[in-house]
């Protein structure tokens, strides 16, 4: 059973934004793995970033510090974790919904992972990304980077906006 304690630090740890994405949470992203506080009052948050090289980490790592002891709370850990690895389908719906909002295309959703050898193929999946304005499925990739490593930059042909799209990890 999580105490009253124990819910309180996950709703504050659960605020901080994400700093590449500011209009997610990291729960939102599904960053946020685990919140818990230990026998001696620490309290100690662990994270999975969206992949090992995320310059983002550290600022997040400060913001739940910082996040954590302006609640009052004056031993924070933040840890990092690698296992499970984080994909897109971490992101919440209400994740999805901040995204479309910001005009920012959500990922679609991939589902689980397949045992074994993943097959190797060069060529960028083709894919129908309703563009986030006006909703066409008539989009087209301009870039296959974007401001971020996870983001890929796309052009509506029907109502002429750029945006971005969330690709699938």
């Amino acid at each position: 059973m999580v105490t009253a304690t124990a819910r309180d630090v996950r709703e504050v740890a659960a605020q901080v934004t994400d700093p590449e994405m500011p209009m997610l949470t990291l729960a939102d992203l599904g960053v946020l793995r685990s919140v818990d506080t230990a026998d001696d009052g620490t309290v100690v948050v662990t994270i999975t970033p969206t992949y090992s090289g995320c310059p983002a980490v550290e600022e997040m790592r400060a913001d739940l510090r910082r996040r954590l002891h302006h609640a009052g709370h004056e031993r924070v850990d933040v840890r990092v974790s690698f296992s499970p690895p984080w994909t897109t389908d971490f992101i919440s719906d209400a994740g999805r919904r901040k995204l479309a909002d910001a005009g920012v295309a959500p990922p679609g959703h991939i589902g689980p992972r397949v045992a074994g050898p993943v097959p190797l193929n060069l060529e960028p999946p083709a894919r129908v990304v309703a563009c986030p304005q006006c909703g066409s499925r008539d989009t087209e990739v301009v870039s296959r980077f974007g401001p971020t490593a996870c983001t890929a930059l796309r052009r509506c042909r029907a109502c002429a906006e750029p945006f971005e799209h969330v690709k699938e990890i």
